[in-house]
């Protein structure tokens, strides 16, 4: 179990998918995404292994929710700077985490 107050460390916040290129080079198949988090969090980069069900374009203005408080992570010659959330389905792919509604990027979860 963890305390309230380690939760509140974990910074969940939504942010607006603005660019997604392929990932070739990634030894799972990826896309590198570039992520709008609004003013105070800015645009961030992450590695996510979504190709099983989605595609880049209809990625582009999709809001999802990302872990933006982790320290930058190498993958391969990528730099991730947020981990984009999601579940793995029965199948294994994975489906993102997102909102119902549009919000303000940079919106932290409560």
């Amino acid at each position: 179990m963890i305390s309230w107050e380690d939760f509140e460390k974990v910074e969940l916040r939504i942010g607006t998918i603005i660019e997604v290129s392929e990932f070739p080079e990634a030894r799972k198949p990826a896309y590198k995404l570039r992520i709008d988090f609004g003013p105070e969090v800015g645009t961030r980069k992450s590695s996510a292994q979504i190709t099983d069900l989605y595609d880049p374009e209809k990625l582009l203005g999709r809001q999802v929710l990302a872990v933006t408080n982790f320290p930058p992570k190498q993958i391969g010659s990528f730099m991730s700077e947020c981990l984009v959330t999601g579940i793995t389905t029965d199948g294994g792919a994975i489906t993102l985490m997102g909102t119902d509604h549009e919000v303000s990027n940079g919106q932290r979860l409560i």
